[in-house]
């Protein structure tokens, strides 16, 4: 697909404006992981197609359709992810112990003992799946503040430039506004409890190394991963596979399909 312009985007009519926020707002709450992008990728793509529909949009009409995109994307993302297993049972994403405790886990799995650290591991996992809904707000805040020239370097980037755009971002303050959640769900998941139950054994077997970990900034960066990774992973599919981008969503919002 060729690129266009803000010029052009001013002069190619689509739909009004107030149709246009309505069907966002009707269908906000009802898309799904594959619907990520599809509002903004279709906007432009009728743009470049010429529909005839209604008046206009302007600059912040676009922006505030992609923004929805982004938004039901991200948003569903995290729900996937913050429940009950959402990282335990996913093998794309699942938190492994670090390696220093990996050490442990070898070690204590010659006395018949390594069960402590597979409970460890669960519980890290639970506490990524605790605190991960946290990162919904921290998302949004983030589509929030795009600008229009935001939107178009990631249509017209590479297919995750939007994942990029939210990495280089949000990685840092993602971090630091997730640590406290993180921390909490760690005590709340039982890890702190299980850490000191494997550590106990651990150091009662002579002669092995001092191990020290810092479980909460290895899950803040596991679990910050595990989103991207998702994230990444839809923005993919919606540019690869046209039939991604006609769903009733679409139909719904633009609906001159």
């Amino acid at each position: 697909m060729k690129k266009t312009t803000l010029k052009q985007f001013a002069l190619i009519p689509l739909l009004s404006s107030t149709m246009l926020l309505s069907s966002c707002n009707t269908t906000a709450g009802t898309g799904s992981v594959g619907d990520f992008m599809n509002i903004g990728t279709s906007i432009l793509q009728q743009t470049l197609g010429g529909s005839t529909a209604g008046s206009a949009l302007s600059q912040q009409d676009i922006s505030a359709a992609f923004k929805q995109a982004l938004q039901i994307g991200t948003g569903e993302v995290v729900s996937q992810l913050g429940v009950t297993n959402g990282f335990n049972l996913d093998p794309n994403i699942r938190i492994p112990l670090p390696d220093k405790l990996a050490q442990v886990q070898n070690i204590l799995g010659k006395i018949g003992m390594s069960s402590l650290m597979d409970d460890l591991e669960l519980r890290l996992n639970r506490a990524a799946e605790i605190a991960t809904p946290h990162a919904k707000e921290l998302f949004f805040n983030a589509i929030s503040e795009m600008t229009f020239t935001d939107v178009m370097n990631i249509y017209n980037g590479p297919q995750d430039s939007a994942t990029q755009f939210f990495k280089s971002k949000m990685s840092a303050p993602l971090s630091s506004k997730m640590s406290p959640f993180v921390n909490n769900a760690i005590s709340q998941a039982g890890a702190v409890q299980a850490y000191d139950n494997a550590m106990a054994q651990y150091k009662a077997i002579p002669f092995v190394p001092d191990v020290k970990a810092d479980l909460t900034s290895y899950v803040v960066d596991e679990g910050i991963d595990g989103i991207f990774f998702y994230l990444a992973e839809q923005e993919k599919q919606i540019r690869q596979d046209p039939v991604r981008q006609t769903t009733e969503l679409l139909k719904r919002v633009f609906g001159n399909k």
